[in-house]
């Protein structure tokens, strides 16, 4: 499709001047009346967060995202490029530093070129959807960089200091018309925040005392954690009084909406020369790891437990069982209980402990224990369904058996000739089709016995024994 070039050809194309704001709406009410997907990518908030979001879209409310660390407020803020047209037209005027509306322009550079110039010779550009949306972190941000601040050059050049052709426009004039979020609000410094409750009141930039006013045209999206936010001094109120609509986001009330998210965002390919078969209860005991460590009393909750703790692990999973397949010549690669031996690595430095709470354990000593009660739990409801008896049975002989990361899943065979059918009813898994899937559930069942108290366990030079009594 050719676009109008220059204003005349804009103004016979029929094309009008909207908000950004009505913008988003009018292209928000379409979708949402076309019963297509509104937010794609976006698991678990459907009934919670995304008709808050709804509301203050239809509202045209700035806001303000409140949630811990990996509750995806970043993405839920980029989604909302969607709601753009595909491009809008500008003055394209080498002077001018924004992106301004040919038929409603701000700054008086732009206004002097439209007065001395005929439609025909005013050019227009198109700025494309995805370059209007800019987003900033708070920690060292300063006025001058989302706000401006007033050029040297310029003065020296005689210009004015109380003049708009003095100032260099910062972040937020510059995307005027298009959208700018702010993350982690609280670190913002309180200079950087009294301008921004001007621009949100007012719409308007002052720099140095000097008042520069502009019909600025932007939507202001904001995120933070509740633990800082919420802090006295963090935030000024005359800000949090202007902001639209606080948006409370959460992680996955239920472990199932957390694997499928834990599915969608690892980006992993399980096939190629070395195919990785994930038995559900394995993609189970990660997601409950980080379910148990949003829980433990050892965690210092306030901080959070990020979706990014669920995928590093898994990626650490898939990473040490993809590693015994090349090894061991196995296909296809099946995760046991023993590559969580390698969830250090993926785990340290995620989990900030409770001082008063740890009583001085290491983050190793937090994590087994966290382990330990993920795979307890996630047992427990299989023992539930389908009986313990007969999941464990075959193990109630007296024997001991060694498990490790790197033993070959015949091994395991040689110990367990047959695998009862309840096995595979239970695990949705064949344990009877492939050694590798075999020595998967007999690591599972022999973890689960041992969560249980049922037998005992041993470990010395990175191998571990069970023992029945």
């Amino acid at each position: 499709m050719n676009r109008p070039a220059n204003l005349a050809e804009l103004q016979a194309s029929g094309w009008k001047s909207k908000t950004v704001k009505q913008e988003i709406r009018d292209n928000f009410i379409k979708l949402l009346a076309s019963d297509q997907p509104m937010y794609p990518g976006i698991v678990g908030y459907e009934h919670t967060v995304i008709p808050e979001i709804n509301i203050a879209l239809l509202a045209g409310h700035d806001m303000l995202f409140l949630g811990e660390k990996g509750q995806a407020k970043s993405r839920l803020m980029r989604s909302l490029v969607r709601f753009l047209d595909e491009a809008i037209p500008y003055l394209d005027i080498p002077s001018v530093p924004i992106h301004e509306d040919p038929f409603q322009p701000i700054t008086s550079a732009a206004k002097k070129f439209l007065a001395e110039h005929q439609p025909s010779e005013v050019p227009i550009a198109w700025w494309p959807r995805d370059d209007r949306y800019a987003e900033r972190l708070s920690p060292g941000t300063k006025f001058a960089d989302i706000i401006g601040e007033i050029d040297p050059s310029k003065l020296t050049g005689g210009v004015s200091m109380s003049t708009e052709e003095a100032l260099h426009f910062g972040l937020i004039p510059r995307m005027h018309r298009g959208i700018f979020a702010m993350n982690e609000l609280p670190e913002l410094d309180e200079l950087v925040q009294v301008g921004l409750f001007n621009i949100l009141e007012e719409r308007d930039v002052q720099i140095r005392g000097y008042p520069i006013r502009f019909d600025l045209d932007i939507f202001i999206l904001f995120s933070a954690n509740p633990s800082t936010y919420n802090r006295s001094g963090k935030v000024i109120p005359q800000l949090k009084d202007r902001i639209g609509s606080i948006i409370q986001t959460h992680y996955p009330l239920q472990r199932e909406m957390g694997i499928e998210i834990l599915h969608q965002e690892a980006g992993l390919d399980l096939g190629g020369e070395y195919p990785v078969q994930v038995p559900y209860f394995m993609s189970e005991i990660i997601e409950e790891i980080t379910r148990q460590a949003r829980r433990s009393k050892y965690v210092d909750q306030a901080s959070g437990v990020s979706a990014r703790f669920s995928l590093s692990n898994y990626r650490a999973m898939i990473a040490s069982a993809r590693q015994r397949s090349i090894v061991l010549g196995e296909s296809p690669a099946v995760p046991r209980i023993s590559d969580l031996g390698h969830l250090y690595a993926s785990s340290l430095g995620k989990l900030e402990l409770d001082l008063m709470g740890s009583h001085q354990m290491s983050e190793k000593q937090v994590l087994d224990a966290i382990i330990a009660e993920a795979i307890k739990v996630v047992f427990g409801q299989y023992v539930e369904q389908h009986g313990l008896d007969e999941i464990a049975h075959l193990f109630s002989k007296g024997v001991r058996i060694e498990v490790g990361d790197m033993l070959p899943s015949e091994q395991y065979s040689l110990r367990l000739q047959a695998v009862p059918p309840a096995w595979d009813k239970a695990f949705d898994v064949n344990a009877s089709e492939n050694p590798a899937i075999r020595a998967s559930c007999v690591e599972f069942v022999l973890a689960g016995l041992y969560s249980l108290d049922r037998i005992s366990r041993s470990q010395k030079h990175g191998k571990i024994h069970y023992d029945f009594e």
